[in-house]
């Protein structure tokens, strides 16, 4: 899998423009090497997407499910976060371009929600004077956000079911995108299949650049 990006108009940062997936299979001899072939739209979560083989994804576990390796991780942040690594402890958990919040890394899920507990009744929860706390479990949707903590582009590989599954978290520093998917969650993309230079099958999907005049409409 292959990506290229273009400058956001938001904040000049890179952002994906076109995805490309090798299929492993080659181009038939008779089609032209030319040709786009439409396969249909591939709608966008503004909250991050998952791309694999489908046998993977029937594996997938969501926010909602237990973790397959029973594990969990806690952050703190806020106005008393340091207040809260001198009492609690914890350490930075460093993410591309910024320290990240307080936390705790790979906690049997029973350890991971007393703490949360714990913190949240010393001082979570209050609005400006507390500490914001996550409790996160190791199911498939937060392991492929972690997996791209610290990729430019909030992009991860993840195992799932036994194949690899591409996660794209979505930059949530800004509410709107160059993707648009914020501004419009009900948005789909057409995918196409097209020739590679060396006779493979290759799955595109082009992203077009954010239509500043749509949000308007």
């Amino acid at each position: 899998m292959r990506a290229s990006t273009s400058p956001s108009p938001f904040d000049e940062e890179p952002t994906i423009a076109v995805l490309e997936v090798d299929l492993g299979l080659p181009w038939p001899d008779s089609a032209d090497r030319s040709t786009l072939v439409q396969l249909g739209d591939l709608p966008v979560d503004g909250a991050g997407m998952a791309l694999g083989d489908a046998w993977g994804l029937d594996a997938w576990t969501g926010m909602d499910d237990e973790p397959a390796d029973g594990l969990a991780d806690v952050s703190c942040w806020g106005r008393h976060e340091d207040d809260a690594h001198a009492e609690f402890g914890g350490e930075r958990i460093p993410q591309y371009g910024v320290d990240g919040p307080y936390g705790w890394l790979d906690l049997p899920l029973a350890e991971a929600e007393a703490l949360a507990t714990e913190l949240t009744r010393w001082r979570g929860g209050l609005q400006g004077k507390g500490v914001a706390v996550s409790l996160d479990k190791h199911t498939d949707s937060y392991r492929f956000r972690r997996a791209g903590w610290h990729h430019p582009l909030h992009v991860g590989a993840i195992e799932v079911g036994g194949c690899q599954v591409l996660g794209i978290d979505w930059d949530r520093e800004t509410t709107r995108s160059d993707t648009a998917v914020n501004a419009m969650p009900a948005r789909c993309i057409p995918l196409c299949l097209k020739a590679h230079e060396v006779g493979q099958t290759v799955m595109r999907w082009t992203i077009p650049p954010y239509d500043f005049d749509e949000e308007d409409r």
